[in-house]
């Protein structure tokens, strides 16, 4: 009888051995190597892309609930008795949008000079847009940083998906040095060509068609920063300064307009202090906020009227509404717009619901938005502050602090959140 060759164990068992540490010198030199900034940047957005896509094949997305109750006869419900976000504006009656006006006539084009774009340093880091085109709004004036100094302070958490003009005009005014920075709403062409004729390049937010599916059925909708520095009355184009595409984009007007639209066509300026009374002039009546927000809202209001299927203009109608603290309108305009039907992303971006539906006590669609929004997107600190007010109206404190904090996990400085656990505590 032959048997087949002896082979030592000690062999084999080395052999193993020499595999496994091989197997984990790289997965050491590959979670070493992801640690360099640079190779994280590449390779993070691209892994989030795959893990996320897996996920949904198996956690489908459907579109943004339609609301719980019918949007021409449901009742609207009492406010709350206890109201624990203090008004930010005092409400003021209706009036029709009046033109703004600049006493002499502007040339029909004007072209900035852009501040000189560097692919490698503008080029937009994952979800950062936002810090991306204000940088290049601040070089403009001479500011010398990058991106990445802004997205530090309003975005410490890399895949925060969202930085809103709020945080952006916070940045300039408290870490710029001397520029200052005011945003409004409701622009319009004929006044984005008046703050480019008299030397200010205009941020604005936009719609944006994403060419990354992040899951099946994605809608590819999703929002986006540009610096609008020229633009041309014979051509009718605006040139723009974009962090993903890259610098002088001709964009007509009537395709800016229409993009614009899904943002209460909202705009940043930046300047400096001498340019102030300036400023002024051209915004006329928009330079007051509220002013600015009534002006918003009866666009919003015609809007509606000219085009009753346009969710956007619902949707901007409920935001202006909300400003007033006119939850029970702004709810019934945001139910319109959700029945008509809105992007997945939505959310993201916007959270005027979220307060209009906490102020009248649907705490029910309340809660069924701010989850579908950190199911699109899980770290929006937002969406968990205003769960964690869900919750509370609930009677449920624990779980709304639980959200409260898990909102500074991501951003550590969100003072909504930080009032919110001192409110909740105390009462």
């Amino acid at each position: 009888m032959q048997y087949p060759e002896y082979i030592p164990y000690k062999k084999k068992s080395s052999k193993g051995l020499n595999i496994l540490i091989l197997i984990s010198l790289v997965i050491l030199l590959g979670f070493g190597l992801y640690q360099i900034p640079r190779v994280n940047r590449l390779l993070s957005w691209r892994i989030d892309l795959a893990q996320t896509y897996i996920h949904r094949l198996f956690n489908p997305v459907e579109s943004l609930p339609a609301p719980m109750v019918s949007r021409s006869t449901a009742p609207v419900a009492a406010a709350p008795s206890a109201t624990p976000l203090p008004p930010t504006s005092t409400p003021t009656p209706l009036v029709s949008p009046t033109p703004t006006l600049v006493p002499t006539p502007i040339a029909e084009k004007t072209l900035l000079t852009p501040p000189a774009y560097d692919e490698a340093r503008d080029k937009q880091d994952w979800n950062n847009c936002g810090p991306a085109t204000l940088a290049l709004t601040l070089r403009y004036y001479g500011w010398e940083g990058d991106q990445y100094d802004i997205s530090k302070i309003v975005k410490p958490t890399r895949d925060d998906r969202n930085v809103n003009v709020e945080e952006l005009v916070y940045y300039v005014r408290n870490y710029s040095g001397w520029l200052k920075a005011e945003f409004r709403v409701g622009g319009d062409i004929d006044l984005l060509k008046k703050m480019l004729a008299a030397g200010f390049p205009v941020m604005i937010e936009e719609s944006f068609t994403t060419d990354r599916q992040y899951w099946p059925e994605d809608d590819l909708w999703s929002g986006h920063y540009l610096l609008i520095t020229g633009y041309d009355d014979i051509t009718r184009t605006f040139i723009a300064q974009d962090s993903e595409i890259g610098p002088n984009q001709s964009i007509n007007y009537d395709i800016l307009n229409d993009r614009w639209q899904g943002f209460n066509r909202v705009y940043i300026i930046v300047y400096r202090a001498e340019q102030e009374d300036l400023l002024k002039n051209i915004l006329g009546d928009n330079w007051n906020t509220d002013k600015n927000r009534e002006h918003a809202l009866a666009a919003s209001q015609q809007e509606t009227q000219a085009d009753p299927q346009n969710a956007f203009a619902w949707f901007n109608l409920g935001t202006n509404l909300t400003y007033f603290q006119r939850y029970s309108e702004a709810t019934q305009a945001y139910d319109t717009a959700r029945s008509i039907g809105l992007p997945q992303r939505m959310l993201r971006y916007q959270f005027g619901p979220f307060i209009a539906y906490f102020q009248v006590g649907r705490t029910d669609d309340l809660l069924t938005l701010t989850k579908y929004s950190l199911d699109i997107s899980r770290t929006s600190e937002e969406s968990m502050l205003w769960r964690g007010w869900a919750f509370y109206q609930m009677g449920d404190k624990n779980t709304a602090l639980n959200y409260f904090r898990d909102a500074l996990k991501i951003r550590d400085n969100y003072e909504d959140a930080l009032w919110a656990i001192d409110y909740v505590t105390a009462n």
